[in-house]
């Protein structure tokens, strides 16, 4: 993937970071032919957070980036119709640093393949982003925190809902420090996602370069998602 283009992309898209992106497509020519997939396939919802934390090598690693935003478009390319796509940052507990949205329903007028692609570009230009100033890299990492915003603002009702976290799970928060080998994440507060079908980390223990501390993550966060009502979890460092 061209990084430059999906950079300049990005930031067409964005304009001034805090905005929402109409992802409809309006200018796109309609053409009948190849719905029938996607009207055939049961609607759901995807939800998905960049995690801007400095600890995170999706800020600074191209190569990284591309690969997490190809297997993402994968995901969404898949969806059919009325499905719903989110896209947030995520990093300090600080809701003005992370202004940035995405919104979208898959429909005639804003298909699967072109929804796939503007998140695809989204999440391989992070790190252009990044180094242009457009986002900010940040000194915390509040996963928790954005899951229970997720939970309350698009909760798992009405729509099978994933939630796709581009992250190295290293929670760095009030509620977890799991650099350290020897804390933990805390047991969640009843079972808010209940219903939800799937939570996938990618990037899971990158940069740590160390297997070891991937699969304490990767046990952390199954237990955590486990005891929060997802029915699945994939914690993936690579693929």
């Amino acid at each position: 993937m061209n990084i430059m283009l999906a950079a300049a992309t990005t930031v067409a898209l964005i304009g001034g970071g805090a905005m929402a992106i109409d992802a409809a497509h309006n200018h796109l020519p309609i053409t009948p032919i190849g719905y029938t997939d996607e009207a055939d396939r049961p609607a759901s919802r995807v939800v998905i957070g960049i995690d801007l934390s400095k600890s995170n090598p999706i800020t600074e690693d191209p190569q990284f980036a591309a690969k997490v935003g190809a297997r993402v478009a994968g995901i969404i390319s898949r969806l059919g119709f009325a499905s719903e796509v989110h896209v947030r940052t995520f990093g300090t507990f600080d809701a003005s640093a992370n202004p940035f949205y995405y919104d979208t329903m898959i429909s005639a007028r804003s298909r699967p393949e072109a929804v796939a692609s503007d998140v695809e570009r989204l999440i391989a230009g992070t790190p252009a982003l990044v180094a242009s100033g457009k986002w900010k890299t940040q000194g915390r990492t509040n996963i928790l925190a954005f899951l229970d915003n997720v939970s309350r603002s698009e909760g798992c009702g009405g729509l099978p809902t994933t939630i796709i976290l581009a992250t190295d799970g290293i929670e760095d928060s009030q509620f977890a420090r799991l650099d350290d080998a020897d804390d933990h994440l805390p047991d969640p507060d009843g079972r808010p996602f209940a219903g939800c079908v799937d939570l996938q980390i990618l990037g899971l223990g990158e940069g740590t370069r160390s297997p070891i501390k991937t699969a304490r993550l990767r046990a952390e966060w199954m237990r955590w998602a486990r005891a929060a009502g997802f029915a699945h979890f994939e914690g993936l460092n690579d693929w």
